[in-house]
């Protein structure tokens, strides 16, 4: 049983969960447009461009986590879903998802997106094991806080060891698909990597390194 790897934004589905969660709110008046939408763009520009600062962005977007009770943000993010990720699923990701379950590969979701926005996806996705960003939760609510190292950049290799320290899963054959240049340290760490749809600089990398490439997009 190899470990199979997916990131989730713009690898799984065609866009960015993080990102079209911050235009969600802003389209339902659910926090100060203007100024929301210019700093969620601003926030993304930085990420594709290398240089975010990942406390600096979760401060920004827990804010909104924090001023509403749980019941209101479960009934927004269905909301969510059905507006903003059904538009974007990709069948062919379904299909790989599908084929390396049929392998009995164990599955695993590691993305920088927090676990608010993403566990709905990975399971609507049906894989069983989910590493994200998580935001701090107080007395059964958001405190605007992130709990732990995000699941970033190199972050993503910390939380990986320990959940396969607590899993008691090898790294042996694994595999691991991403978009992002910002997943460099990760796929540099696994047996197989395969860039998705990659941005210019993990294409640049793929090619340099005899690494697979491959579309998910219809």
């Amino acid at each position: 049983m190899a470990l199979t790897i997916f990131d989730l934004d713009n690898t799984l589905i065609g866009g960015d969960s993080d990102h079209l969660w911050g235009e969600f709110l802003v389209r339902h008046g659910h926090v100060d447009a203007d100024f929301y939408r210019s700093e969620n763009d601003r926030f993304y520009t930085e990420y594709q461009n290398g240089t975010l600062d990942i406390y600096e962005w979760l401060d920004f977007q827990f804010q909104p986590l924090a001023a509403h009770s749980m019941e209101t943000l479960q009934q927004w993010h269905q909301q969510f879903m059905a507006e903003e990720i059904e538009p974007i699923w990709l069948a062919k990701a379904v299909a790989l998802i599908e084929s390396h379950r049929q392998q009995d590969d164990i599955l695993l979701i590691i993305t920088a997106t927090n676990r608010f926005i993403t566990e709905p996806i990975a399971q609507k996705l049906n894989i069983p094991h989910l590493i994200a960003t998580e935001p701090e939760i107080i007395d059964g609510a958001y405190s605007g806080k992130v709990a732990g190292l995000p699941s970033y950049q190199a972050g993503k290799i910390t939380r990986l060891n320990e959940w396969l320290k607590q899993q008691q899963i090898s790294m042996e054959g694994s595999t691991f698909y991403s978009d992002s240049h910002n997943d460099l340290p990760l796929l540099e760490h696994v047996d197989h990597p395969v860039a998705v749809d990659p941005d210019k600089t993990l294409r640049a990398t793929a090619n340099e390194q005899g690494w697979a490439i491959l579309s998910l997009r219809d």
